[in-house]
C-alpha cells in the first residue's frame, strides 16, 4: 500500500465540503428549477465558507453539521441576503441571521440561499409568488405544496441535505407529503421564530425538511431552545404498545383516487408493528381547521403585513399576489367581537380534541386529502387551498406537535401521512414514525462486509444479508488510508471491473442513520449491480484517491485483505 503524506491527506480532507458545494451548484444547474430560489449565494462565496469549515475541522473544532448544506425559506433572515417573504417590494436587509440559521451555521452547516414561498407564507399550494409557481419534484404538472414550497423541492431534488420552512396551517407538512420527504413541525416555542416574517405570530412554527427522519431530527436538535412555557403534565403512559388513534373512514371525507387505500396500508403497517389502533371522533379537528381561514383568526395575518399591503395597493406597487392580497385585506374588516366568540369556540373544540387523544400516543392522518395539478389550483385557488388544509389547519390552533413522513406512492406519486400528538411529545411522534418507514437496500464492498470490522454497525441497525453479488464492470477499487482500513469504490465507466458486493436489507431509518454518521471521505450513492439494478451503497469521493493504491485486480476487499 502506498504511503500518503500528511500534506496530501490534509488537502484531500479540506476538499470534501468544497466538493459537496460544487456538486450542489451543479445539481442546481442540472435540475433547471429556477423557481425554487429567491436568492442564491454566489458559488465562490459559499466555497470560501466551505474551505473555512474544513480547515476548522482539520484543526480539531467540533462541528457536528460540517459539510451539511441547507436552504432557508424566504421569510427567514439570512445575513447577506434580502428577506422578501415572497414579495420583492417588501424586501429588507437583515442585520443578522435568524437564530435558527445562526445555530445551524455555528454547528458547521452551510446555507446556500433563500427559497420561494407562497407570498407572506399565505397558502398551502406553492403557486402564490411573483417568483413563479414552484413545480412538484416528481411531476412538474402538479403543485409542490406551500407555503414552504422551494425548501421542500430543494431537498427532494437532492440539492441540499435539509431545509427550513415555517408552518402555520400545514406549510411544513403539505410540501413534505407532495415531494416524498420528511417534515417535522415541532411544538410551538421549541424553535425560536425571531427573525421570521410572521404569518400568524401566535401560532407560527419554524420547521425542517429532510429526506430521512434521522437527518431531520439531527438538524432540529440544533435549532431548539429550552421550553419557555409550561403545560399541565401529560397523563402517565401505562406500559404497552403504541396506541394510535384513527378516524372512522367516513370522517376522512373525499380523498383522491387510491388515497384511502394508501392510508389504510399505513394503518396496517403500524398494526403489524405491534401498535394498538383505536377509533376517535375527528369532528373537533375538522371544525377547528375550517375556522383558521373562515373565522376571525385570519385577522392576525393583517396584523403581520396588512399595513404594508394597504400602502402597496394605494401606490400601485407591483408584485403582490392577488389571492394573498385578497385574504389579507379582507381580514382587516373582521370585527373584534367575532375573534372573542371564535376563541371561545376554539377552546371548547380543543378540549374535545385533547379528550379524544387522551388514550392515544398519536393521531394518524393522511397529510392532505389529495394532490391537485397546477391547473386545478389556478381554476379554484381558494377552494383547492381550503381542501388541502382539512387535516393540517387545526394542529397549531390546538397547540399540537406533528411529523409528516412518506408512506408509499399512489399512481406513481408520493403519498404521505402525519402523526399528531400533544405539545412536547415530539420525540414520541418521531419514534412512532420510524415504524412507518419501509425497508431499503444497501450495497457494501469493504469494512461493512460480513466478518469485517464495521459489519456490527449494520447489524445494530437491524440489517439482514440479502445476497452476495458483484457490481457492474464500471468501478475501480482503491485502498484508503483510514482507520479502520477501508476501500474506496469509484464509478469510472470504461476501464472498470466487477467488484464483490454484499446487498443488505435494513429499515430506511437505518440508512438515514448511516448517512448522518458517515465519515469523510465516504459517501452514499447509487451502485449499479451485475444484474442491471441499482441500490444505495458506499462510494468514495474521487479527491480521496490521491496516493491510494488501486486494488481493483483483487476483485474485492476481502481478497485484498487476505492477500
Amino acid at each position: 500500500m502506498k504511503p500518503t503524506s500528511r500534506t496530501a491527506r490534509s488537502t484531500r480532507e479540506m476538499s470534501t465540503t468544497v466538493s459537496r458545494v460544487r456538486a450542489a451548484y451543479a445539481r442546481i444547474e442540472a435540475v433547471n428549477r429556477p423557481e425554487i430560489w429567491i436568492d442564491l449565494r454566489p458559488q465562490p462565496e459559499v466555497e470560501s465558507e466551505a474551505r473555512a469549515i474544513d480547515e476548522r475541522v482539520s484543526a480539531g473544532d467540533q462541528l457536528p453539521l460540517a459539510g451539511r448544506l441547507f436552504a432557508a425559506k424566504g421569510n427567514i433572515d439570512v445575513h447577506g441576503l434580502p428577506t422578501t417573504a415572497g414579495c420583492p417590494a417588501y424586501a429588507y436587509e437583515p442585520s443578522a441571521d435568524a437564530p435558527v440559521v445562526a445555530r445551524l451555521r455555528a454547528a458547521g452547516a452551510i446555507v446556500l440561499g433563500t427559497t420561494n414561498l407562497d407570498q407572506f407564507a399565505t397558502g398551502l399550494v406553492g403557486t402564490r409568488s411573483p417568483y413563479g409557481a414552484v413545480r412538484n419534484a416528481h411531476d412538474p404538472e402538479r403543485i409542490s405544496g406551500g407555503s414552504s414550497a422551494g425548501s421542500a423541492v430543494a431537498v427532494a431534488l437532492g440539492i441540499v441535505d435539509f431545509a427550513l420552512g415555517t408552518d402555520t396551517a400545514g406549510s411544513g407538512r403539505v410540501p413534505a407529503a407532495f415531494n416524498g420527504i420528511v417534515g417535522l413541525k415541532p411544538t410551538r416555542g421549541l424553535v425560536p421564530t425571531t427573525g421570521v416574517v410572521p404569518a400568524c405570530a401566535s401560532i407560527d412554527c419554524v420547521t425542517v425538511f429532510a429526506r430521512t427522519l434521522p437527518e431531520a431530527e439531527q438538524a432540529l436538535s440544533f435549532m431548539t431552545s429550552p421550553p419557555t412555557r409550561t403545560l399541565p403534565p401529560l397523563p402517565q403512559r401505562t406500559p404497552g404498545p403504541w396506541r394510535i388513534a384513527v378516524p372512522a373512514r367516513d370522517q376522512l371525507g373525499e380523498l383522491d383516487e387510491g388515497w384511502a387505500e394508501a392510508y389504510e396500508e399505513a394503518v396496517t403497517r403500524l398494526r403489524s408493528a405491534g401498535c394498538e389502533i383505536h377509533t376517535l371522533d375527528l369532528t373537533p379537528f375538522t371544525e377547528a381547521a375550517a375556522m383558521l381561514y373562515q373565522g376571525a383568526f385570519v385577522a392576525e395575518r393583517y396584523t403581520a403585513v396588512g399595513a404594508f399591503v394597504d400602502k402597496a395597493i394605494a401606490s400601485g406597487t407591483e408584485g403582490l399576489d392577488p389571492t394573498v392580497t385578497g385574504i389579507i385585506t379582507r381580514a382587516r374588516d373582521i370585527p373584534a367581537h367575532q375573534l372573542y366568540a371564535d376563541e371561545e369556540r376554539l377552546a371548547a373544540l380543543r378540549t374535545r380534541a385533547l379528550s379524544e387523544l387522551a388514550d392515544a400516543d398519536a393521531l394518524l392522518l393522511p397529510t392532505t386529502p389529495g394532490h391537485p395539478t397546477l391547473a386545478e389550483v389556478a381554476e379554484d385557488p381558494l377552494g383547492a387551498n381550503a381542501r388541502l388544509g382539512r387535516f393540517t389547519n387545526s394542529t397549531n390552533l390546538f397547540d399540537l406537535a406533528a411529523v409528516a413522513v412518506p408512506s408509499g406512492k399512489v399512481n406513481g406519486l408520493p403519498f404521505g401521512v402525519m402523526l399528531i400528538g400533544p405539545a412536547f411529545t415530539d420525540d414520541r411522534l418521531a419514534r412512532i414514525a420510524r415504524e412507518l418507514e419501509p425497508e431499503t437496500h444497501i450495497a457494501v464492498v469493504g469494512a461493512h462486509l460480513t466478518g469485517q470490522p464495521l459489519n456490527p454497525q449494520l447489524l445494530s441497525l437491524g440489517a439482514r444479508l440479502d445476497r452476495t453479488t458483484t457490481t457492474a464492470p464500471v468501478y475501480r477499487l482503491h485502498a484508503l488510508t483510514t482507520t479502520p482500513p477501508k476501500p474506496g469504490l469509484v464509478h469510472v465507466g470504461d476501464g472498470g471491473a466487477s467488484i464483490e458486493t454484499e446487498v443488505w436489507r435494513l429499515p430506511a431509518e437505518g440508512l438515514g442513520r448511516l448517512l448522518t454518521a458517515l465519515p469523510r471521505p465516504m459517501t452514499l450513492g447509487s451502485v449499479q449491480l451485475a444484474d442491471g439494478t441499482s441500490v444505495p451503497g458506499f462510494l468514495c469521493e474521487p479527491a480521496a484517491l490521491e496516493d491510494a493504491e488501486d486494488i481493483t485486480t483483487y476483485g474485492g476487499w476481502r481478497n485484498y485483505v487476505n492477500s
